[in-house]
């Protein structure tokens, strides 16, 4: 994925942000508005690009008969059947893309976004639980000595402009997986940058992890070698 490193400014007629809020109301993450904008035009310029849905004849009838079930049942949910009964007769493909985005947006998280992310959480896991066993002298140091990184150890999230596929992983792996618990129902959003400075961290911690295989605990003078490791983003 290419850093985001260019901005513009849009303006948006009160309709057309109503339709955009909509669609990010439907999302599973509640992406914001600029995110929103980035993925809907994502969608558009890859539209060309994607193969046209198709359904094999097997495919049809099955869904058909998922249809008759949720009206049969009377389910209130997202999916509207008649819509969706609509479209497959009249051949309408098209409409599936674009009535439900959120489903056929083509849009797959990469595995090194992935990987990044669990490295990220493994590390802080570590990182908060080991500070949470310090003594009290051994904190005071910390937060004197990793200045200003020091005054509150704990994971911050990312920012959910400019990262918002690691907060996503990071939100699906840790309330939907139900992985990384000491996270859970967290604030995921830093609204700030953090992914490059999280990488000066890792980049610090594989190595002490490797030199000291099974350890269980951090001690102060390493957390706040991580913690300091952040000043170096962006050198």
């Amino acid at each position: 994925m290419q850093p985001k490193t260019e901005r513009f400014e849009m303006r948006l007629d009160p309709g057309t942000l109503e339709k955009v809020d909509g669609w990010r109301s439907r999302q599973g993450d509640l992406p914001s508005r600029a995110e929103a904008v980035r993925r809907l035009m994502e969608t558009g310029l890859t539209a060309e690009e994607r193969k046209p849905l198709k359904f094999s004849d097997g495919e049809k009838l099955i869904t058909l008969m998922l249809c008759e079930f949720y009206k049969h049942l009377k389910i209130d949910g997202e999916i509207d059947p008649s819509f969706v009964e609509a479209a497959f007769h009249g051949g309408r493909y098209w409409g599936l893309e674009w009535e439900y985005s959120g489903i056929f947006h083509g849009h797959e998280d990469s595995e090194k976004t992935v990987r990044e992310v669990v490295d990220v959480l493994d590390m802080w896991r570590l990182i908060e639980r080991s500070h949470a066993k310090l003594s009290k002298k051994d904190k005071e140091r910390v937060e004197k000595e990793a200045e200003p990184y020091g005054r509150k150890v704990e994971f911050q999230g990312f920012d959910g402009n400019d990262e918002s596929e690691h907060m996503g992983v990071a939100d699906f792996m840790i309330n939907k997986l139900n992985r990384f618990s000491e996270f859970k129902n967290r604030e995921l959003n830093s609204h700030s940058f953090k992914i490059d400075g999280y990488r000066c961290m890792v980049r610090t911690f594989k190595p002490m992890m490797e030199a000291r295989p099974g350890m269980s605990l951090l001690n102060a003078g390493q957390i706040i070698e991580l913690l300091n490791a952040q000043s170096h983003a962006g050198w």
